[in-house]
């Protein structure tokens, strides 16, 4: 390093542009190690470009300026090599739409086009850009919040400055945009000088649940003792501050002067004259023109391009005059600080720790990071994406039902004085919500008296809806056409259609002589005769050559019906002798094991299967015989009886399948009923209770099934429910 030291006199780190001027034009500077700012850079970079003074810059981030001079070195991370970290991170929680907000000025043009392009590749849309100006009062930037609030996209991705971003942060949580559902990316623009907000509680609290992607500093013990030594030397030039921590940009600042210092070794002292342009005059100090050119800048700035060491950030060397893609890491901010919840390398993409020898999990890239803590500490990941409802929760009506609770129920929880819902049309809304690409503040509200009973009819709670009382209603609600004149239906969620369910009669027979019953009396009188036909031509064919047919006539006639009667249970012991004999038996036998069989598989049928006959089974056999039938209570079934003809003193009233079975058990005299028309949900939940009385007959009336409720200008909402509803149905219910 001695040479560099005798050298040091001409090599300067600049902080205001106008300086760089007066540097090159009158110090005849060798190079100049800044400046900080990308807007600096863009004034200093034409300066070196002319005089071919290396610039070298520790914090300038815009790409564009190693374009346009061949002596600009940025010793820092361009802006865009974080786009892949950003997209990597976006792709694996899913978000489909993403606002990018940044500050109108030469910072942002390195990143937002590019990352525009790249989350477009991934099929993540950019439907809105946010541009903040710079000089953006409070009142400026709390507009554009509003203007953000009203979008359907929750995913912000914050690059701006850690001031400006802190500023708009803290706006942000005044006006509700860091609760749930929101999600904040800050770029590494704000987070590698995130710890000077760290005092700052206030600020801090803003930034509860964001996420940020940061430039990776390995822990070295070589950066260890540095830091030390640095805090040392501050302290002691700086005895009234002690707050101050060195960020990244400081690092990058020595390890830019360390490689600087090495080209400078590499070229060797010669001749660091400038070279005057003689056509100039010496008057002209203000001129640009006037500027000499550096006679050794192309050494140094070849040497620059060949320097490789390990400095404190890591592997430093410079790749089209900027330093090498780094590892990010992924922050959470959590506290009074952040954690690192997982890190992205060029090689692995996002993983949730450098040391794992794993692959990483390509097919679930949120499992590769760490819990995280998101903006009003949801219980589940963002969405990312929700409807446009001003703030507000949708009001969702509910019926309360005293029967039939496996569809509603609606409970008041004494313990936690909260109403509690489950139920199928519950389980199946909250499921659909939940597989929405987007989020969906709701809340139930029970349609209900004081005394917990509904308050007043379907028809009614329907209408609440064109009234505004409520935003849509999830329950039992079967979709009719007078309800679709003033609401929006989804599409049905069950089985559509009213059927009826009448009694049945067992025609088992309780006779004992029910044995008798799988032969009629002519194939039993027949089969008796055959029994009878053939022991006698057996006796025939056998009695004159065999010894077991003969004897006094007595024993021949009762050997002869023996024979042909064991048969049936192929239990005969007599010889058969003559083959005609043997012929007539191998017929019989035959004969006589199809019969058993075919008796034994009737009798079996009439003592075990039951012979239910339904007690009715025509709407007009009901209304002739005066019959009463029943109805569910507020249910539209009823003007459909009234329509069939059936007089409302012959309609009886049910809340629950009990009520309904009890309605049954009575008699006509007492109010019971013959039969119940109903939709098909209800009907067949009580016949899955009471089915071995019942049964269902026809006729079938056609209705188009529960649906869920809402208001005609949620037409949006009921789109994306509906065809939801119909994947949660065919994954759920139908494979």
């Amino acid at each position: 390093m001695t040479q560099f030291a005798n050298l040091i006199s001409s090599i300067y780190v600049i902080y205001e542009t106008h300086a760089a001027l007066d540097l090159i034009k009158n110090a005849q500077v060798k190079a100049i190690i800044g400046p900080q700012t990308s807007m600096q850079a863009n004034f200093v970079v034409d300066l070196g470009e002319k005089a071919q003074v290396p610039i070298i810059s520790f914090s300038a981030t815009t790409p564009s300026l190693n374009t346009r001079s061949s002596y600009f070195f940025r010793a820092t991370e361009c802006v865009r090599t974080q786009i892949k970290a950003i997209t990597s991170l976006v792709q694996a929680f899913g978000w489909r739409q993403v606002v990018p907000v940044y500050v109108d000025d030469i910072y942002e043009e390195g990143l937002i086009p590019s990352l525009t392009e790249a989350l477009q590749q991934i099929d993540a849309g950019v439907p809105y850009r946010s541009l903040i100006s710079p000089k953006a009062n409070e009142d400026q930037i709390e507009k554009e919040l509003y203007k953000l609030m009203s979008m359907q996209s929750r995913v912000f991705i914050l690059h701006t400055s850690s001031d400006m971003g802190s500023r708009l942060l803290t706006k942000a949580k005044e006006i509700g945009m860091m609760e749930e559902g929101y999600v904040w990316i800050m770029t590494n623009g704000m987070t590698n000088n995130l710890f000077q907000l760290k005092s700052n509680s206030s600020i801090m609290n803003s930034m509860q649940g964001t996420l940020g992607i940061k430039t990776h500093v390995p822990k070295t013990n070589k950066l260890k003792d540095f830091r030390a030594r640095w805090k040392r030397k501050f302290r002691q030039d700086n005895p009234d501050r002690h707050d101050v921590e060195l960020n990244v940009f400081g690092l990058w600042a020595y390890d830019a002067a360390i490689a600087l210092a090495r080209a400078v070794e590499e070229v060797g002292i010669g001749k660091w004259d400038f070279k005057k342009d003689n056509n100039v005059s010496e008057n002209q100090n203000t001129d640009l023109e006037s500027f000499g050119v550096s006679q050794n800048g192309h050494k140094i700035s070849e040497a620059l391009t060949r320097v490789r060491f390990t400095g404190l950030v890591g592997d430093f060397r410079f790749v089209n005059r900027q330093l090498d893609v780094s590892t990010f890491e992924i922050i959470n901010v959590n506290g009074n600080w952040e954690r690192v919840v997982g890190f992205w390398t060029p090689e692995k993409g996002l993983v949730r720790n450098l040391s794992s020898t794993t692959t990483s999990n390509k097919m679930n890239l949120r499992d590769n990071l760490g819990p995280i803590i998101w903006p009003g500490e949801p219980s589940s990941t963002p969405k990312g994406w929700e409807m446009p409802i001003k703030g507000k929760k949708l009001k969702i009506g509910v019926p309360p039902k005293r029967g039939f609770n496996e569809f509603v129920d609606v409970k008041y929880n004494n313990a936690t004085s909260r109403t509690e819902l489950h139920g199928y049309c519950i389980d199946v809304f909250e499921a659909v919500v939940n597989a929405l690409p987007f989020g969906l503040a709701y809340e139930f509200s029970a349609f209900a008296k004081p005394n917990g009973d509904i308050n007043g009819t379907y028809d009614d709670l329907v209408y609440q809806v064109h009234l505004g009382n409520f935003d849509a209603v999830v329950g039992d609600v079967t979709i009719r056409y007078n309800r679709s004149l003033h609401v929006d239906f989804t599409l049905p969620f069950t089985e559509s259609g009213v059927t009826m369910i009448v009694p049945v009669k067992d025609k088992r027979s309780k006779n004992p002589w029910v044995f008798l019953k799988p032969l009629t009396w002519d194939l039993w009188v027949t089969t008796f005769c055959f029994f009878v036909f053939v022991g006698f031509v057996v006796w025939v064919l056998e009695h004159r050559i065999s010894e077991d047919f003969r004897g006094p006539p007595s024993h021949q006639i009762g050997t002869s019906f023996w024979f042909s009667f064991s048969t049936m249970v192929f239990s005969h012991l007599e010889r058969v002798v003559s083959n005609l004999a043997r012929f007539v038996v191998t017929v019989w036998i035959f004969v006589v094991l199809i019969l058993t069989r075919s008796y034994t598989a009737s009798l079996t049928s009439l003592l075990t299967v039951q012979q239910l006959q339904p007690t009715v089974t025509d709407l007009n056999q009901l209304l002739k015989n005066g019959e009463n039938v029943g109805y569910l209570k507020d249910s539209f079934v009823l003007g459909l009886l009234k329509g069939l003809g059936f007089p409302e003193s012959k309609l009886k009233t049910y809340e629950s399948s009990e009520e309904l079975e009890l309605l049954f058990k009575k008699k006509k005299e007492e109010g019971g009923i013959a039969a119940v028309l109903d939709e098909y949900p209800y009907m067949k939940l009580f016949l899955a209770k009471y089915g071995s009385k019942y049964a269902m007959v026809e006729p079938s009336f056609k209705t188009d099934g529960f649906g869920f409720v809402s208001l005609l200008n949620y037409s949006l909402f009921l789109f994306y429910l509906s065809i939801y509803l119909h994947i949660y149905i065919y994954i759920y219910i139908y494979i």
